[in-house]
């Protein structure tokens, strides 16, 4: 007979209670140092496709692929204890039908032992948002700005700007609604569009450029840490300079390494300590 442990994890049931009430915190993460850092503090941890830009200095995020992201997804995991873990879904993995969906999420899953996936796309995803959840993969909806629709949207540009525009968008967080996914991202879209759509769901929306108003926010984590090495988005505050950190303690280490005052013979072995 096995025993299961109690879970400390947040679990997406969890996520889903909130809807209405304390705001859920929650960053992006890539690696095993950051997430560690994290964890503590947030209720949800996202390995978004942005690791194709953040972690891998690519243009967009359309290259990174299943393996990638998996692999970033398994060192987050191993590395927190409390946070919901989520992995996007990369561009070209679940396009092209549900069944090809379930297969990438579910090694996903399988891989890194995430709690369930994200996928970006509207009305015509939906079904593919019920394939996935009636086979027991929790899914959280991305609708809005895009980044894996780039091309099509022309840019990164903010959406729902008309109100044609917001309508769709409306229609698109209800179609995944009511395909079963637990959540919505809401990214890069007008702010009283984010506060209609988050009033109007009973699942939660986790906002990114959205509103104030969303039932939770994401943010890349090196953008609030001053170490995006570019230009902060807008809807993006920087709480630490720790890029000025870090630079600082590589000149110093430079300095003593050149110099010849680093390593000392207290960084060496065999040596011993004079009585």
């Amino acid at each position: 007979m096995s025993v299961h442990r109690q879970a400390q994890r947040i679990s997406v049931p969890q996520l889903m209670a909130s809807k209405g009430g304390r705001k859920l915190a929650a960053l992006t993460s890539y690696s095993a140092p950051f997430a560690r850092l994290l964890d503590d503090a947030l209720d949800m941890i996202l390995i978004g496709d942005s690791t194709a830009m953040v972690g891998y200095g690519m243009p967009d995020t359309l290259s990174i692929t299943v393996e990638q992201m998996a692999a970033h997804a398994a060192a987050v995991v191993r590395a927190t204890e409390h946070a919901c873990v989520m992995v996007d879904m990369p561009f070209g993995s679940f396009q092209e039908s549900p069944a090809q969906a379930f297969v990438n999420a579910a090694r996903l899953l399988a891989v890194s032992g995430a709690s369930g996936v994200k996928l970006e796309g509207g009305v015509a995803m939906a079904d593919t948002t019920r394939f996935l959840v009636e086979r027991g993969i929790p899914v959280l909806a991305h609708v809005g700005l895009m980044p894996q629709y780039v091309n099509t949207m022309g840019g990164f540009k903010a959406q729902g700007m008309t109100q044609e525009a917001a309508e769709r968008i409306v229609r698109d967080a209800q179609a995944h609604e009511a395909a079963g996914a637990w959540g919505v991202v809401l990214e890069g879209i007008a702010e009283p569009l984010g506060r209609r759509i988050t009033e109007t769901l009973r699942i939660p929306t986790i906002g990114i450029g959205a509103s104030p108003a969303c039932d939770g926010q994401i943010l890349v984590t090196e953008d609030i840490l001053g170490l995006s090495g570019g230009r902060i988005p807008k809807f993006a505050k920087q709480f630490a300079d720790v890029g000025a950190v870090i630079r600082e303690a590589v000149r110093q280490y430079a300095s003593e390494v050149q110099s010849g005052a680093f390593p000392g013979l207290e960084h060496c072995f065999g040596v011993k300590k004079p009585d």
